[in-house]
């Protein structure tokens, strides 16, 4: 990451330039799935040409379709994480809440979904088991129904134990308008706790890490909190959950559609301590460590302090706080002002800090 000095000009950054090298790569590689630049060059070049997908505003994290006399959001999902069980969850609630909050990230009232199962043979029944009943209760929990799903079994050793795919769909409410492309100088950044709780967990078992305190995902439906954020103030602009890639990757995606910058300002960023301390070990940026029960909203200003304080009273957003703006920025660059008065640029992963996290 490039830093620079900070003064007293406007805080529009421009001149600052993060050149990245040239990407060409014949195969597939892992780091085309971590949500980072490689994800972004595959689906533009790969799947948006041949599917017609108009991407002009941006990808959100699911998509609003218009039937008659009603609007629906779908949106689709596989889930692969290693290990299956981790602290604070497991593949199966993840697979559901995974699901749900890309739905609500829309605005939509998450109501049914599929799951689909890829299962490797040999692959424990009791496991199995165990991560259904996880997506039973989740599912209970976020209020919504499994509806239709399918079994595929493959050849021991072409598998990974049991990947799940799922699909999601809900109804978003009359006057809802939530988009990446809506945010504006001005904005207010807000998140809804601390970051990099998920990835961090995940991190810890499968690298058998022990840190000074336990860290557990964060794993979360987060739709009830955001029906009360949008019955509260229906004007919300974005909302986007910062999985893959984290909030850095959220935040350059939302900076791109928008054509906006951002300025955050770090001792306001949210980061559990323990969390903080197994970064700095292993030399991660928390930024940029995959969440799965927080979000981030982008507001005008004169409705920050409503969506704040009605975040704060509900469970999922108790530790909601505003960690920036949105500026007028040409070159669309996330920027982190220090507690030492320097600045310095937040870029989009190129392929992923932490594998196989979701």
């Amino acid at each position: 990451m490039s830093q620079v000095k900070s003064d007293n000009r406007p805080e529009t950054f421009a001149g600052l330039q993060c050149p990245l090298p040239l990407r060409d790569y014949p195969n597939v590689i892992m780091g085309h799935g971590g949500g980072g630049k490689l994800s972004s060059e595959l689906i533009e070049q790969v799947f948006l040409p041949a599917f017609g997908t108009d991407a002009r505003h941006g990808l959100p994290d699911s998509t609003v379709l218009q039937l008659p006399g009603t609007r629906i959001a779908m949106t689709t999902d596989s889930f692969v994480v290693q290990p299956l069980f981790f602290p604070g969850g497991s593949i199966g609630d993840l697979a559901i809440n995974g699901t749900v909050n890309d739905l609500a990230m829309s605005g939509a009232r998450p109501l049914y979904m599929t799951a689909g199962f890829i299962l490797e043979e040999g692959f424990s029944i009791d496991s199995l088991i165990r991560i259904v009943q996880d997506m039973a209760t989740a599912a209970e929990t976020a209020g919504v129904k499994i509806v239709a799903g399918d079994t595929k079994v493959v050849e021991r050793g072409r598998g990974d134990g049991c990947y799940i795919n799922t699909a999601g769909v809900g109804l978003v409410g009359p006057g809802v308008c939530i988009a990446p492309h809506l945010a504006q100088p001005g904005d207010v950044v807000i998140v809804s706790g601390t970051l990099g709780d998920h990835g961090m967990a995940i991190m810890s078992v499968r690298e058998n890490l022990e840190f000074e305190a336990p860290i557990a995902s964060d794993t979360a439906a987060l739709n009830g909190l955001v029906e009360s954020m949008l019955a509260a103030c229906p004007r919300i602009k974005v909302l986007r959950d910062p999985t893959r890639g984290g909030l850095a990757a959220s935040l350059n995606e939302i900076a791109a559609a928008s054509r906006c910058g951002m300025v955050l300002h770090e001792h306001q960023i949210p980061v559990n301590s323990a969390v903080q301390s197994a970064c700095e070990i292993l030399g991660l940026d928390p930024l940029l460590v995959a969440n799965e029960g927080k979000l981030v909203a982008i507001v005008a200003a004169s409705d920050a302090e409503l969506v704040l304080s009605t975040m704060r009273q509900h469970p999922l957003g108790c530790q909601a706080t505003v960690i920036g703006n949105v500026i007028a920025d040409p070159h669309r660059m996330v920027v982190v002002k220090t507690a030492v008065g320097a600045a310095r640029i937040v870029t989009i992963p190129i392929g992923e800090q932490l594998p196989r996290i979701c």
